[in-house]
């Protein structure tokens, strides 16, 4: 049956075609901008989910900022770590109190290839993606007796206005990783997603790589 959504990062490639497939699927979607929910934000996200209340969450914004360790601002390490890590983690416990208390719900966390194969000169954002699979597992045995399950997905290399900025070398070199030599889409991802989500109810703590990188 169709519930609410939210989708934090609603308005770039990914979250757009998430946000395309459960309206057409008949949920109510809310697919806020920075504008609306700055996930770096305490008093953004406490403003944003006040009194509203969620089925299913998808902690998708992101950032990066690819530089080698030791050119990487502090000011640029924490921009990247609270909008992939600390931005998702308090998303997630907003929306938790009240899918707890309803004992019913659904948390999805966008990760990375990169939190299992990073590669040079992403560090922070490796290391940000990385902790939302430890968060993720752990968060399903904290709430999976309540009846809230919560999934990681990696989506792989998508061709959005966040990978635009790569170099057409490294996408080829990234390309060559591929075992099918295709990339994986924002709307396959959304799709699964849906999947996830109606279709296996009985899912819960796992991580779910979308491309074809041999790991």
């Amino acid at each position: 049956m169709p519930g609410r959504i939210i989708i934090t990062g609603g308005e770039g490639g990914l979250g757009q075609a998430i946000a395309g497939e459960f309206r057409v699927a008949g949920w109510e979607v809310a697919a806020p901008g920075r504008v609306d929910l700055d996930v770096a934000s305490p008093g953004s996200v406490a403003a944003f989910f006040k009194d509203r209340e969620t089925d299913l969450l998808v902690c998708n914004a992101g950032l990066t900022r690819d530089v080698p360790l030791v050119k990487l601002s502090e000011a640029d390490w924490d921009a990247v770590l609270q909008t992939n890590l600390h931005g998702a983690a308090r998303c997630a416990k907003a929306a938790l109190r009240g899918m707890v208390k309803r004992r019913t719900g659904h948390v999805v966390f966008i990760s990375s290839f990169s939190a299992l194969h990073p590669p040079a000169g992403q560090a922070a954002y490796a290391a940000a993606k990385a902790g939302l699979i430890g968060l993720g597992k752990s968060l399903a045995r904290e709430v999976g007796r309540a009846g809230v399950r919560i999934n990681v997905v990696l989506p792989g290399f998508l061709e959005t206005r966040m990978t635009t900025g790569v170099s057409p070398e490294r996408r080829d070199e990234v390309l060559t990783e591929h075992t099918l030599g295709r990339f994986n889409t924002p709307g396959a991802v959304a799709r699964f997603i849906r999947t996830l989500e109606e279709g296996l109810p009985h899912t819960s703590g796992q991580i779910f790589q979308l491309d074809s990188r041999v790991a």
